[in-house]
């Protein structure tokens, strides 16, 4: 007899784990014995398993389903009481000999005396047993899709890999421009198949933007430091500044200050239905960590010749 899997134990979760720690431990295993990660022949079955046991505990409706009525749930027609599954399957469980069909009913030989399914659900469950099952359209499935901010501003193509009972299967996808932290994508009719010729599900990009070394991103606003000498910022001047788009010239006022944000309206992430977002320009004033001899005299002269205490001016 083959072995019953426990989803549960399969994906090293407890009865009562929530959503969130289920599609943690999917992911973690996932890593491990996806194919094209681990080679050893075995992998695959496993991964097959852990797919299984995601799709079933991951969706609400399945998973009360397999709670009720354990690894049978796809075959316990709609409208049946749990309590009164479980009797009879425990009574059930009292033959040793064989099991089949009498006239549509499902019935159980126990040593000599038939034990009858329609006995304890009357009618519901004959009568279920033998309709065909209405269609079921197919269940929503979501995946996390990490993303630079580059790619979020100017739009990207992916090959996002899903699992699936049968082990995965891979889509490639659009990302328009100016998607955000969080920001769910939806591609209609690529989740889960349906069943009885249902219409198949739909899948959710859930999107997530890696850090990046120079960009500071909230919502479709962008942040990035601008560097300037103490001369740049007393003076004034036109200076570069990287965003996403490419560089832009960014004008500094004579007296600029470090902590002073410089916004360039519109060079944040696109908006596609509304405006786009802003780009500030934070300024960081860098001294010189070592002068030239004529640095030195001029930096000197200037601290025996100027009245100003910045300590004075809070």
């Amino acid at each position: 007899m083959a072995q019953v899997l426990d989803f549960y134990e399969i994906l090293g979760v407890a009865r009562d784990a929530s959503p969130e720690k289920i599609q943690r431990a999917y992911r973690k295993l996932a890593r491990t014995y996806h194919p094209d990660i681990n080679k050893d022949p075995a992998a695959e079955d496993r991964f097959k398993q852990i797919s299984e046991a995601y799709d079933v505990l991951s969706d609400p409706e399945t998973r009360r389903r397999y709670d009720a009525f354990g690894p049978e749930f796809r075959q316990v027609p709609e409208g049946v009481d749990p309590e009164a599954w479980a009797r009879a399957r425990a009574g059930a469980g009292q033959g040793t000999s064989r099991s089949g069909e009498d006239e549509g009913g499902i019935w159980f030989s126990s040593g000599g005396d038939a034990f009858d399914f329609d006995d304890i659900f009357g009618d519901l469950l004959g009568r279920s047993r033998r309709r065909e099952r209405g269609p079921v359209k197919g269940a929503d499935q979501e995946a996390e899709i990490e993303l630079t901010v580059e790619d979020a501003y100017r739009g990207t193509r992916r090959t996002v890999t899903l699992p699936s009972a049968k082990g995965s299967r891979s889509l490639e996808v659009n990302i328009p421009a100016g998607v955000t932290e969080g920001q769910r994508i939806r591609l209609a009719g690529q989740g889960a198949q349906g069943m009885g010729g249902a219409p198949p599900g739909d899948l959710y990009l859930l999107v997530h933007l890696v850090p990046h070394s120079l960009y500071r991103v909230s919502g479709r606003d962008i942040s990035v430091d601008l560097l300037l000498s103490p001369w740049e910022a007393a003076l004034g001047a036109s200076v570069a500044v990287e965003t996403p788009g490419g560089e832009a010239k960014v004008r500094v006022s004579p007296g600029t200050s470090t902590g002073k944000r410089l916004r360039l309206k519109g060079r944040g992430l696109p908006g596609p239905r509304g405006r786009a977002g802003d780009l500030f320009a934070e300024v960081r004033i860098i001294v010189p960590s070592s002068l030239s001899k004529d640095e030195r005299r001029l930096f000197e002269e200037l601290a025996t010749t100027s009245t100003f205490d910045p300590r004075r001016e809070r």
